[in-house]
């Protein structure tokens, strides 16, 4: 049975204003966005929840939800709803329904309502979180993000309280609402609202911690629960943007290992050490003359961080690297630039709702020498990712709100078996978090990827699809945990050969995964 809830009326930034209770979940069609065509086969709806769930007859918001029916009735083969999150936080559930629907076998996806949902203040549900025009804040090429004065450091200080006041300014009402934890309240409200007794969930990065908050909150609502790209709820947040340091700084190098590797195509550096100086004296060169006017060494690091996601894109950005150095040729650069690292306002909605997740949902340290403490540390040991990453969430230190305490995640003999699906070099969501997480869920197995792509699942290891099909269809889990051998590393090729060499899936899947990266 569906839920009534009393509804709000939203006016931009504005406060909300008490509306009438809303009727249960009203599907129709979607609208067309950005002049891309609709697909027929999507259905699209709002949610009403409450701003406050402890005033749940309160004010309320809309949360945007769609979906692809399952081709079976509501017989013995409908398997419900499976709803599904790709991350962030600040990423839009619903840009991954046709997905998802398109990718998993049929015989699975066509006994499932596969719902997408974009989290309280992201996308299509309103309010949507905008704090900054990206044209005007974030025009390229920005300040380089690895200080070298006090003086630059404090301009980028500024950067990062101004996006924090701004914040303040436009969403004072709601930005103490906007925690996993009520994400996670507002998934069950869908879920009674849609009249499932259970749901199932796919969550992607971030989404395996909104997942695992659902679990410790509603265990008995869960059917079936899928982790993929699994986040360390033991490092809530502080503390898991210092590991991802880390972790991105091994995939860089891997990198770099694999330009090396093939010299021949790329000219280089034979060794990792010499492209590694090839690497960083690019970035230095692009500090004082940005590629194209706009490609300097941040909007540098923000494009070769999606390397570090994805070694699919490797042969691409070498292309693009190589013609830059060998032949002063700036159009691969600010091509992957413009596909990979631009800010636009999707980006910055998402960056918005990622700080405003981030910030709210545990403690931030509010003195900035602690920041500098820890950062300076680290950067000696992970140059690649450690100031651009500092900055990009540097707003928490002045974040207009107090941040909170996150809530302990933990299994329940409630819950059915899980499935956590893990690649062992996962820069985003290191393995050792991973490890952190199944510890916490007596009832889950674990498949592990040797590869190090984020994302483990349809993004073609059909080892890896093979048990989320099987768990999907009918619960079933390995027997102990597994491994899957990884997909062969990319080969060198020439740039008109990278379509063909990288499966148009991944890269869909590659850039939902990454949507919130750009907005630095």
């Amino acid at each position: 049975m569906a839920v009534l809830i009393a509804g709000v009326a939203i006016s931009g930034g504005g406060a909300p204003a008490i509306a009438a209770r809303q009727a249960p979940v009203a599907w129709g069609a979607c609208p067309a966005v950005a002049g891309k065509p609709v697909n027929a086969s999507i259905e699209c709806a709002t949610v009403r929840v409450p701003l406050d769930y402890g005033e749940p007859m309160g004010q309320s918001i809309k949360v945007a939800i769609n979906r692809i029916k399952a081709k079976v009735s509501r017989d013995a083969n409908h398997l419900g709803t499976l709803l599904i999150n790709p991350g962030g936080p600040g990423a839009s559930g619903r840009s991954m329904t046709a997905y998802v629907a398109a990718t998993l076998p049929a015989k699975v996806s066509e006994r499932y309502d596969i719902v997408g949902f974009d989290p309280r203040g992201v996308g299509g549900s309103e309010p949507s979180l905008h704090c900054m025009d990206p044209e005007v804040h974030y025009k390229a090429p920005r300040p380089d993000a690895v200080p070298r004065t006090l003086s630059e450091e404090r301009a980028l200080l500024g950067r990062a309280s101004d996006y924090a006041t701004r914040c303040g300014h436009f969403w004072s009402w709601l930005l103490p609402h906007l925690t996993t934890e009520n994400s996670a309240r507002d998934m069950d409200t869908i879920r009674a609202a849609l009249g499932e007794e259970k749901i199932s969930y796919l969550g992607y990065s971030y989404g395996t911690y909104l997942g695992a908050v659902y679990a410790t909150l509603f265990p008995h609502r869960v059917k079936r629960l899928v982790m993929d790209s699994i986040v360390d709820p033991t490092g809530v947040w502080y503390k898991a943007n210092l590991a991802q340091d880390e972790a991105f700084e091994r995939r860089h190098r891997q990198f770099l290992a694999w330009t090396a590797k093939h010299h021949s195509t790329y000219k280089l550096g034979a060794t990792p050490t010499q492209t590694s100086f090839a690497y960083y004296a690019m970035r230095t060169r692009l500090r004082e003359r940005p590629a194209g006017g706009v490609v300097g060494p941040s909007e540098l690091d923000d494009t070769f961080t999606v390397a570090g996601y994805s070694d699919r894109v490797w042969p691409l950005f070498a292309q693009a690297w190589s013609s830059y150095v060998r032949q002063g040729d700036v159009k691969g650069l600010v091509d992957i630039y413009t596909k990979h690292g631009k800010n636009d306002s999707t980006k910055e909605n998402g960056y918005a709702v990622y700080l405003g997740v981030q910030c709210r949902d545990a403690t931030w340290p509010r003195q900035w020498e602690t920041w500098r403490t820890d950062m300076t540390a680290m950067h000696r040991q992970a140059p690649f990712m450690t100031w651009p990453n500092a900055w990009f969430n540097a707003p928490c230190a002045f974040w207009p709100v107090p941040g909170g305490k996150p809530v302990r995640v933990q299994g329940s003999s409630q819950l059915p078996p899980i499935l956590m699906l893990q690649t062992r070099g996962d820069a985003a969501t290191p393995y050792t978090g991973a490890l952190r997480m199944r510890t916490l869920f007596p009832s889950a197995r674990m498949v592990v990827d040797k590869g190090g792509n984020h994302g483990a699942s349809l993004a073609g290891n059909q080892c890896v699809d093979r048990h989320l099909a099987a768990y999907l269809r009918d619960g079933s889990v390995p027997p102990r945990d597994a491994v899957c051998d990884p997909l062969p590393p990319p080969r060198a090729a020439a740039a008109a050969r990278m379509a063909a060499q990288a499966p148009a899936q991944h890269h869909e899947l590659l850039g939902v995964l990454t949507g919130v990266l750009g907005a630095r």
